[in-house]
């Protein structure tokens, strides 16, 4: 709670601070005069950057600089939205730089802003290399009761009736020149995460004993940490992608920037999260892309394959005297299809993500789907994701003798290894099953209206069917309305209230407790919440 007044009074500060009148800088206007533009912002940090907050309040996008060359490349497919208001600027597609529409230094940082008349913000900016980040936090009132978790299988609010600091977010990073076509560049991005959301991103064997050991509330991750190359003269351009990475598919991320509204869907809340490997992506054309890559399964650790423990339990279920300490730990496909049409309005996006032999690990979900996005006009667009995920050979806890491995020490997901928040079993058809396969089907739209250049609304209807339990922890289907406003005071500054619906169709889902043991009595929630982000 400490962290979250702290964060609470630094946003109220820059909030005042930004209105309250920072000097006399009405004989400039950076919007009118790029050249002014360091006049506008004064001689030391505390004041540009304050200053930077100041000059775009009211503004959808940041003074043009009139000598910069062109984010597009001549003949690409139309970049389809702008952010502000919306969370990108090309239709979503993942684990590369966008191919001719990505210039470096294009981050919109106060933070780099007001270091620019520095040595160190010169030598950065030389170098094409920028720091920047934000912090997110907001508050949730809920018809659940039950905390902590009595929101879930909701997340990234999963706790009812609480105000929290959901995530403060940095970027170390070098952006490649793909725009350019006559010579080699690279990038990179570093990342750190501290907050609540940390629980989402957590990979098997990278810090995960603050989730898994300690079930901490706010602790830190590293979600993002890659190298690329992107190679112009191959076709349209290649860009090779090597480290950890956000996982390909999917409207929604974790990072609070990156989605229309403050809540998840559940369609992504139980997903694929991050991978570690590498990745190609060519244009083979304008409107065509492939990507193909080798990848260490999801949320698991490359040091974690083919590490073995022993088995204290020896059992019908894990029969040897030593067990994978992640089963889901191997090496596993990643490939997606990109088409554009429609000068880009239209884009399909079908993908196979963490491909392997499928048995249970952490979180070794095999998945299969496609993301469609659609632009009516200016004003509306449709973003719409399908898939079916699976697990094989998911430990069955309606069988006895499973149940007594799980519980007994003899898997490697049993509460002497995990005593918190390890993945669930499967509830299977048949009780003589030692395991089964679990399935989930999954599709989930965000219809979007754009009011003005700083204003949103989403509407996100969605259905999730968990057919053995094994991702909820409840066999049921569940049908989720939600609609959210994103408004934005400038491009550093968003508010995202929203209102939430969510329905367990089969049983109770909701206001329990699986840490503690407690089941939940609910089989809705009706759900009221906003969140803030300052970026910096």
């Amino acid at each position: 709670m400490k962290r979250i007044l702290a964060i609470g009074a630094l946003i109220g500060i820059c909030v005042i601070s930004i209105n309250a009148k920072a000097g006399d800088k009405t004989k400039c206007d950076p919007y009118k005069d790029y050249g002014c533009l360091d006049d506008y912002l004064g001689e030391d940090f505390g004041s540009r950057f304050l200053n930077y907050y100041k000059l775009e309040m009211d503004h959808a996008a940041a003074p043009a600089d009139p000598n910069a060359p062109s984010s597009h490349r001549e003949g690409w497919p139309v970049t389809p939205e702008s952010t502000p208001p919306m969370p990108f600027t090309e239709w979503p597609h993942g684990a590369t730089t966008p191919i001719g529409v990505t210039r470096p230094n294009s981050a919109d940082s106060p933070f780099m802003a007001a270091i620019s008349n520095t040595s160190s913000g010169k030598w950065l900016q030389d170098n094409h290399i920028q720091i920047y980040g934000w912090v997110n936090g907001g508050g949730n009132i809920s018809s659940n009761s039950r905390q902590p978790g009595g929101n879930a299988p909701m997340a990234y609010m999963y706790t009812p009736n609480k105000l929290e600091f959901d995530q403060g977010v940095l970027y170390v990073e070098r952006l490649p020149d793909t725009v350019q076509t006559d010579h080699v560049d690279w990038g990179f991005r570093l990342s750190g995460l501290y907050g609540e959301n940390y629980r989402y991103t957590t990979a098997y064997g990278i810090a995960s004993y603050q989730l898994l050991q300690k079930n901490n509330v706010n602790d830190y991750d590293f979600p993002m940490e890659y190298a690329e190359v992107y190679i112009p003269k191959v076709a349209e351009g290649l860009v090779i992608r090597a480290g950890r990475y956000i996982s390909i598919p999917d409207i929604e991320a974790q990072l609070a920037p990156n989605n229309y509204m403050y809540s998840h869907s559940m369609a992504y809340s139980f997903d694929n999260y991050t991978n570690e490997g590498v990745v190609a992506t060519l244009a083979a054309t304008k409107q065509l892309t492939f990507q193909l890559g080798v990848v260490d399964g999801t949320e698991a650790a490359i040091w974690n394959v083919n590490k073995n423990v022993r088995n204290p339990f020896p059992n019908p279920l894990y029969p040897d005297s030593h067990f994978a300490k992640d089963p889901g730990a191997k090496p596993s496909i990643v490939a997606c299809v990109r088409y554009d049409w429609n000068n880009g309005d239209d884009t399909i996006y079908p993908c196979m993500d963490g491909i392997n032999d499928g048995v249970q690990g952490y979180n070794n979900l095999q998945w299969y789907g496609f993301t469609y996005y659609h632009k009516f006009s200016d004003q509306w667009h449709l973003a719409f994701e399908a898939y079916d995920l699976f697990q094989r050979k998911v430990a069955n806890v309606n069988n006895p003798i499973a149940a007594n491995a799980i519980a007994n020490g003899g898997s490697p997901f049993s509460p002497q290894y995990m005593p918190f928040n390890a993945p669930s079993g499967a509830q299977c058809d048949n009780s003589t099953d030692l395991t089964c396969t679990a399935n989930v089907f999954a599709t989930v739209a965000y219809l979007n209206y754009q009011i003005t250049p700083l204003d949103n609304i989403s509407f996100r209807p969605e259905f999730y069917y968990d057919m053995q339990g094994q991702r909820t922890g409840v066999k049921t289907r569940y049908v989720n309305l939600g609609v959210g406003w994103q408004h934005w005071l400038s491009p550093q500054v968003e508010f995202r209230p929203e209102v939430d619906f969510d329905y367990s169709l089969n049983k109770d889902a909701f206001n329990g407790n699986s840490n503690a043991g407690i089941a939940p009595n609910r089989d809705y929630t009706v759900l009221g919440a906003m969140d803030v982000i300052v970026h910096f």
